[in-house]
């Protein structure tokens, strides 16, 4: 008889702490995940921050939380973490016990492989009683995002081009050591980098003085990248590497033209994380808040095609702007191109080529107005 009422009370207590345990364990429960940057460069290793608390005076046993990660980021061995790598996401867990009104952090070393925009919108928390018989699932919303920016290059590695279609002087501005041609001076404004104060008229005049530069307000360079690895393609891109390739040569030509001085843009025929199938258009500017704009917008683009290259041109020509620099990274030169390119020179701006090649046949070259 004293067995069958232990076993009654041991049954209890077991029915007892999982209705408990099953129907407070969630409460209180908070947490947060977070990158400890907002963007880096391919290569970079930074931390995943994962913080959970429970603002209670019931302790959890155990908690698990599990989530999708996409396998560019690559974690570094770490106890207390299961990782399950599949061909695109690898499934991240994480297992937590929590005594009352305590709080844990846990930081996760990951190095990022690869450009990229990645988002942790979701995860999973499932909590259970001491004996794991009953337990509970939530889907919590989170917001941590990591950028990984197109991997900018040596510029010895730049076979910048060295042609213009409005005279080799418009390229020279801001292709070799001393680029700029001064006209006169002009009073100090907010971001003008110091290399360019003339100190005998600051002297002359009492107030901060720099040389006036022409082609700053005349000139303007934008960057054009087509996502099309061939003539003829569809939405569908063979060689995804290849564009990979041309976003990097196309920022390291962003960062080298706006480290002197010049307002550079940026478009492309792929799209947008954030703006399925529309276009990428950044207008020129200058400074170093337009270049991370270009390094942002880079790397939240889709290796797919939007619109065809061709028309991504026409779109140029339709804008009659003037006075434009620009730089076209593909992988081929149709004739539909070459109609646009012909009327973009006509509108009175220059157009270059820095031609793509495929794995087999180098990097990259340049081609000039016979293209």
């Amino acid at each position: 008889m004293e067995i069958y009422w232990l076993l009654l009370v041991a049954a209890g207590v077991i029915w007892l702490q999982g209705a408990l345990f099953g129907r407070f364990g969630k409460r209180g429960l908070t947490y947060e995940r977070f990158f400890s940057v907002k963007a880096c460069f391919p290569g970079d290793e930074v931390e995943m921050v994962e913080r959970i608390a429970n603002r209670k005076l019931l302790p959890v046993p155990w908690v698990r939380l599990e989530s999708l990660i996409h396998a560019n980021l690559r974690f570094q061995g770490q106890s207390g973490l299961t990782i399950s790598e599949g061909e695109m996401f690898q499934n991240h867990r994480s297992l937590f016990s929590l005594m009352p009104y305590t709080q844990i952090v846990r930081r996760h070393k990951i190095a990022a492989l690869r450009r990229g925009c990645y988002r942790l919108n979701t995860a999973t928390l499932t909590t259970g009683d001491m004996l794991g018989l009953n337990r509970a699932s939530v889907t919590m919303t989170l917001d941590a995002q990591l950028l990984v920016y197109p991997q900018l290059l040596d510029p010895q590695e730049l076979q910048l081009p060295s042609h213009s279609w409005q005279g080799d002087a418009t390229v020279r501005r801001w292709i070799v050591d001393d680029p700029f041609m001064i006209s006169g001076v002009r009073e100090y404004r907010y971001g003008d980098p110091l290399g360019g104060i003339n100190w005998k008229a600051t002297a002359r005049t009492g107030r901060l003085q720099v040389h006036q530069r022409d082609f700053t307000a005349e000139h303007r360079l934008i960057i054009c990248v087509n996502v099309e690895d061939h003539e003829g393609m569809w939405s569908q891109v063979n060689d995804e590497e290849r564009f990979e390739r041309g976003l990097s040569y196309a920022a390291s030509f962003a960062q080298m033209a706006i480290g002197r001085g010049m307002e550079t843009g940026f478009a492309t025929n792929a799209y947008s994380v954030d703006d399925p199938k529309e276009p990428v258009r950044v207008e020129p500017g200058s400074g170093g808040p337009q270049m991370e704009a270009l390094l942002q917008t880079m790397a939240r683009l889709v290796v797919a095609r939007s619109i065809p290259f061709d028309t991504l041109l026409e779109q140029e020509v339709e804008r009659a702007v003037s006075n434009v620099d620009y730089l076209l990274v593909s992988a081929y030169v149709s004739e539909k191109m070459e109609a646009q390119i012909h009327r973009l020179r006509r509108n009175g701006n220059a157009v270059d080529f820095f031609m793509l090649e495929g794995k087999d046949n180098g990097a990259a070259r340049r081609e000039g107005e016979s293209a």
